[in-house]
Parts: structure tokens; C-alpha cells; sequence
């Protein structure tokens, strides 16, 4: 649905996304990101599993939240993405650290 409308201006960083290997350029956002995939969403509701995907883009509405390096519940619209860094879709309720 969503793709770059220019080159990369420098070299791809690589991060993973559920597991699987995606590139990125420097700048760029979680959200920005996983808008391009094939399944856009970054969590499911937590009481009807209702798919969510990234809508304001500046951290005001919070439906892009995903868990981020561990972290859960984490707003991917306001992380820059970094290399080697792990991604994973929240699906349901966020676990909470102890």
C-alpha cells in the first residue's frame, strides 16, 4: 500500500520485524516502516483483536503501539529505527514487567 517515492540517500539499515529481516533508511520511523509491509498493522485491540495500524503519525492517537527492543506498548511513530533492531506486532494485551 505504502512505498518510498525516492532512492535511499544512504546505505539500508536492516531490522527485524516478527522475525523476519526488513530494510530501512536512516530517519525513518518504526511506523513509517511497517506501513510498506504486506500487513501494515502493529497491534491488535486487547478486547475484540481488532487490527490497528499507524494513523496520526505523531504520537497522539497511540494505535502504533508495538513492542520495540522488549518494550511493550511502545509508540513506533516517534522511534527512529536502528539497526538490528527487533520489532514485534502486540497482539492482544501488553505484558507488564514485574
Amino acid at each position: 500500500m505504502f512505498r518510498k517515492i525516492s532512492p535511499p540517500s544512504t546505505p539500508p539499515l536492516t531490522l527485524s520485524i516478527d522475525g523476519k529481516s526488513v530494510t530501512a533508511e536512516r530517519g525513518e520511523t518504526v511506523a513509517s516502516v511497517m506501513m510498506r509491509q504486506a500487513d501494515p498493522s502493529c497491534r491488535h485491540t486487547p478486547v475484540h483483536g481488532s487490527s490497528r495500524a499507524p494513523f496520526c503519525m505523531m504520537g497522539v492517537c497511540f494505535d502504533c503501539l508495538a513492542i520495540v527492543d522488549g518494550a511493550s506498548s511502545t509508540q513506533t511513530c516517534l522511534v527512529p529505527v536502528a539497526e538490528g533492531m527487533c520489532v514485534e506486532r502486540q497482539l492482544g494485551r501488553p505484558k507488564v514487567a514485574s
